[in-house]
């Protein structure tokens, strides 16, 4: 726990310092925001439409095993084989037998937030297998070694001349290209690699119940190639991403598509329900659907923290939250970054390394203003801290400290003693866990119980 703390505490000392890091975000998350009011003006009426989409999650994931159930059942019957995997080594060793059975040695994966979970790209790596990822985002990460920075733009943290420069490096074009031929550079590249490829992997934005299908949402059309150029497709699936109907896609496109990039739909929406079918011209021979747990079922079984299973994976919340902002994607060192990934983190990991997480936020409650589902995230961090001191995840030191702050905080007298500069060294000097990583507290000479007092005599 201390080291993944101390690490966390160290990589965000340095990055909130860094002037052109801020430089960077604020103007990608600037364009973002200019971006959400013009996609919010397709709804009618923006609050109801959010409180639908989480009665819809609610609805969902209350009836998660009967809809889970109905999707294989649905699914299987066009053909597609569906996998279920408690935890990640279970779906990494899943892919690899179907990968050693398919002889692959190129594997091209579209976006996709629970293979980075699981760290697929690694697994296959150390078994000889190729993988290729086909987002402009994460490929430019991939080429420099990064993890994802952000659950929709994986790349926002770097500048166009940053790019240009990466590419120059890694893949020996000219320098100095501009965004449109880095592109086509890109483009290039992975399309050798979509012939190569002899298994396609993508994630799914919502698995629908009632069809049995799963359903995908991009920008650039390299998940439908991910899933439809090679022979075998294989889907690795979080069990939260359940919507009871596809009739509920008219409603989740567009609050994605807005929350996620402001935009009224996104690009590419696409619903596969299997394989290649009799009479059908393109599409996979064969498909797999890995449904992957990983800890849902801990947040399933935890009747406050369930609701951020909602969670549709937009990153409003990341572009809302000021420690996100100031820190950036990189510094929490977990798959899922911002609120929501603080919320989620130490019940999909363990509380015990993770529950420091629940501590970078101001509890300003921005990220739940903006959620499309309205989950309430910072009420979440809070309760995540009540679980961590309830499971005995705090230190003497500091729950010494709490009991003193709330002994003196409830007696008047007590609050009321000495003055200014005595409550200053107090707080300040004995209680140094408090100005570690903070601005020193500063008392007023009298409280306002005194000056009550002095001004109406009473």
């Amino acid at each position: 726990m201390k080291e993944a703390a101390a690490s966390f505490i160290a990589k965000s000392t340095i990055k909130a310092a860094d002037m052109e890091h801020r430089r960077k975000i604020n103007f990608n998350i600037a364009k973002y925001n200019a971006a959400v009011p013009a996609g919010k003006q397709q709804f009618a009426d923006n609050m109801l439409a959010r409180e639908r989409a989480k009665n819809a999650k609610w609805r969902a994931i209350e009836n998660l095993d009967t809809n889970l159930e109905q999707f294989e059942k649905t699914i299987s019957a066009r053909g597609a084989k569906v996998i279920w995997a408690s935890t990640a080594e279970e779906a990494l060793n899943e892919i690899g037998k179907i990968c050693k059975e398919k002889g692959c040695k190129t594997l091209v994966k579209s976006k996709s937030m629970v293979t980075e979970e699981i760290h697929l790209n690694h697994y296959l790596e150390k078994n000889g297998i190729e993988s290729v990822e086909t987002d402009l985002g994460e490929y430019i990460q991939q080429l420099d070694g990064e993890p994802p920075y952000h659950i929709v733009t994986p790349a926002m943290h770097k500048s166009k001349e940053d790019v240009a420069k990466l590419f120059a490096e890694k893949l020996g074009v000219p320098p100095g290209l501009s965004p449109e031929q880095l592109t086509l550079v890109a483009r290039e590249k992975l399309r050798q690699k979509y012939i190569q490829a002899e298994v396609g992997v993508t994630g799914a934005n919502f698995i629908i119940a009632d069809t049995g299908s799963i359903a995908i949402t991009e920008n650039e059309g390299n998940a439908r190639l991910s899933c439809g150029w090679p022979k075998t497709h294989i889907a690795v699936v979080g069990i939260e991403k359940m919507i009871p109907s596809i009739n509920d896609l008219a409603l989740f496109w567009p609050l994605l598509a807005t929350y996620g990039t402001g935009q009224r739909v996104t690009v590419y929406n696409t619903i596969v329900s299997g394989p290649r079918q009799p009479g059908e011209t393109d599409g996979p021979e064969e498909m797999y659907v890995i449904l992957l747990d990983n800890g849902r079922t801990n947040l399933l079984a935890n009747p406050k923290a369930r609701e951020a299973l909602y969670c549709i994976r937009c990153g409003a919340c990341l572009n809302a939250c000021p420690v996100y902002k100031n820190i950036g994607g990189h510094s929490y060192e977990t798959t899922y970054s911002g609120p929501i990934g603080s919320v989620i983190t130490p019940h999909l990991q363990n509380m015990h390394e993770y529950k420091h997480l629940s501590y970078a936020s101001s509890l300003c409650g921005n990220c739940t203003e903006v959620c499309p589902v309205k989950i309430n995230l910072h009420e979440l961090l809070l309760e995540n801290r009540h679980e961590a001191v309830v499971k005995g995840e705090s230190t003497l030191s500091e729950r010494l400290a709490w009991k003193a702050w709330r002994q003196s905080s409830l007696n008047r007298s007590m609050m009321n003693m000495g003055n200014g500069k005595l409550k200053n060294w107090v707080v300040n000097k004995i209680f140094k866990g408090w100005t570690t990583h903070r601005s020193e507290l500063n008392f007023s000479e009298k409280t306002f119980n005194q000056m009550w007092k002095e001004q109406k005599g009473e």
